[in-house]
């Protein structure tokens, strides 16, 4: 076995899997202590590099596309210290370093690991149930069902329409934008339902927006992941393609791109589009009769509703 014990967590390589540890330094990300211990089988790893730097080193293990739910939720968008595929090695341990990332590799080319993506997630993601308290609310997702609970913080139009419940067969993708601490982030459910709405997240009662504390709203993403490895995989669709968060082939507000399957499993027929519409367009309005919404507001949301449509 070849394995590395470091501050930030230890990489330990069987032959068959890389069991990823995180450490238990108060420096390691609340994100990295909270998702816990990775297994990752031989067969999903497309490679690892160890990379000197001048007072430490960094070894990166690069995972085939489509193998794991995580990167697949989160898009890369992953700060690096959160990243449970990143180790920081001290400078006197880069032997140890270069001799596991060797020893993968080696393991790669025995067993003929192929590099094309995968046809079915290879990691299973974070274990069920799973529940997050966010700057807009607490998400909490058991397996079949996610649950929205607004803050007293959320915007009042969510907490109008009282907890959310979305059953995980209505969810087409999930949508998810770290807090940065500079730019808001968001956890988006779309739902066939929902899928023409261009609500702001703050709006949106399938969205949560991120705004508060980085390091707590971070882990709204081990929800997006665990949704998403009981999605259909991407590669069931019958293709993909980059959609902004206007819902366009192109970057949103945010400069970010989410992946999206193909039209026939995520698009409702157009009957279902109308009708659609009009129920928004009554949620609105009895939020604006009961006076929920003020005029500006009722008339801003209902504008950015029909733009979605």
């Amino acid at each position: 076995m070849a394995e590395i014990i470091q501050r930030d967590g230890t990489w330990a390589f069987d032959g068959t899997s890389v069991r990823i540890t995180p450490g238990l330094h108060r420096s390691v990300p609340l994100f990295r202590q909270t998702y816990g211990e990775i297994t990752v089988p031989l067969e999903a790893v497309a490679g690892v590099v160890y990379e000197t730097e001048r007072r430490r080193g960094r070894l990166r293990m690069r995972l085939r596309e489509g193998a794991d739910p995580l990167l697949h939720a989160t898009g890369g968008r992953l700060p690096d210290r959160a990243d449970p595929y990143r180790l920081v090695v001290d400078v006197d341990r880069s032997g140890v370093a270069e001799y596991l990332a060797e020893e993968i590799r080696h393991a790669l080319l025995l067993d003929q690991i192929p590099g094309e993506p995968t046809k079915a997630y290879l990691l299973p993601g974070p274990p069920v149930p799973v529940s997050v308290r966010s700057s807009d609310g607490t998400v909490s997702f058991d397996g079949t069902r996610v649950r929205v609970d607004w803050a007293d913080t959320s915007d009042r139009v969510k907490r109008a329409t009282g907890p959310r419940m979305i059953d995980v067969g209505d969810v087409v993708r999930v949508e998810w934008l770290p807090n940065s601490g500079y730019e808001d982030g968001f956890l988006r459910f779309v739902t066939r339902e929902t899928v023409f709405s261009r609500l702001p997240a703050e709006k949106d009662p399938y969205a949560l927006d991120l705004w508060g504390n980085v390091s707590r709203d971070l882990l709204t993403a081990l929800v997006a992941t665990a949704v998403t490895a009981r999605l259909p995989h991407p590669s069931a669709g019958a293709g993909t393609e980059h959609v902004g968060e206007d819902g366009h082939g192109r970057e949103g507000a945010y400069g970010h791109t989410v992946r999206r399957r193909g039209l026939a499993a995520s698009v409702p027929p157009p009957a279902d589009h109308h009708d659609v519409l009009l129920r928004r367009l009554r949620e609105l309005g009895e939020l604006h009769r009961d006076g929920v919404l003020t005029d500006e507001e009722f008339a801003r949301t209902k504008a950015v509703v029909l733009r979605g449509f």
